[in-house]
This record gives structure tokens, sequence and C-alpha cells, in this order.
């Protein structure tokens, strides 16, 4: 699994900041992902993104560019976004990669997720018909389960 840590981790020691660099480039081979969002807000991510491109001096700034610069750039946007607890809101978490991620809100508690909870919102998901802001678009061909 690739390792990586999403958020402004500017606020953690410089020590601390190099073992996470460190875990990121040493698993970066590896097939999937695991991102660990710490001190992350995804308003902040998408400012933080439009800073970068304004000081490399873009002035004409697309979706692929923003995307290029989010925490999770390079990693497919999640088609599933599991919400626990009984929250029903996206509480500022990816709001970029989930435009078009499905959500299923569950009362169970994050502590008492089980692979069959899990389940259950796949199974949910499986049955979605996704138009991916379309009113006819076609099913995302690498969005399969």
């Amino acid at each position: 699994i690739h390792i990586r840590f999403i958020g402004n981790l500017s606020v953690f020691s410089k020590d601390l900041q190099e073992k996470m660099e460190n875990l990121d480039r040493e698993t970066a081979s590896n097939p999937f992902h695991l991102n660990i969002a710490i001190n992350y807000g995804g308003r902040e991510e998408i400012v933080h993104a439009c800073k970068a491109l304004i000081g490399k001096g873009k002035t004409d700034i697309g979706e692929a560019d923003i995307a290029a610069h989010l925490y999770t750039a390079g990693c497919p946007d999640p088609d599933l976004v599991v919400r626990t607890g009984g929250d029903t809101r996206t509480s500022n978490f990816l709001l970029w990669q989930s435009a078009y991620a499905e959500y299923c809100f569950t009362d169970v508690l994050w502590p008492d997720f089980t692979k069959e909870t899990l389940w259950e919102a796949i199974r949910a998901f499986q049955k979605r018909k996704r138009r991916f802001g379309g009113l006819n678009a076609p099913e995302k061909a690498d969005g399969v389960l």
C-alpha cells in the first residue's frame, strides 16, 4: 500500500514531517493507496492548490490544473464515500474529489464499523445508476467494483 499523509502538514515538527515523507517515498511504488488525513480540510486543500498554481505564474487555471495540485494528486477520485455516526454532511472532506462520488450514510459509529457494514455499503453502491453530472451520461468504465 502506498501510504500518503494529506493535509496541512506544516504544523508538525520537521522530524515528523520527514518521517511522513519517508514513508510516502518508501511505499510509492505500491499499487494501492491509503491517504491518511491529518490536519485536513477540503476548502484549505483547494486554496492550497490555487496558491501553488498562482505561485507558478498560472493565470488561466482549469480543473485539471487544480486536480494536479491537490493533496491527492495522482490518486483516483473516490467512487463511494461512507459517512458513519449518523451524520449526513460532507464535513469539509475531499470536497473536490468527491464531486461525483456516491455517498452512503450509516448510523454505525466508526469503531463499530464491520466488514459486513462495508459490504452493505458496497451492495447499495452497486445498485446505483451513476451519471457523473449528466442526465444520461454513460457509466464510468473504471468505476466498476
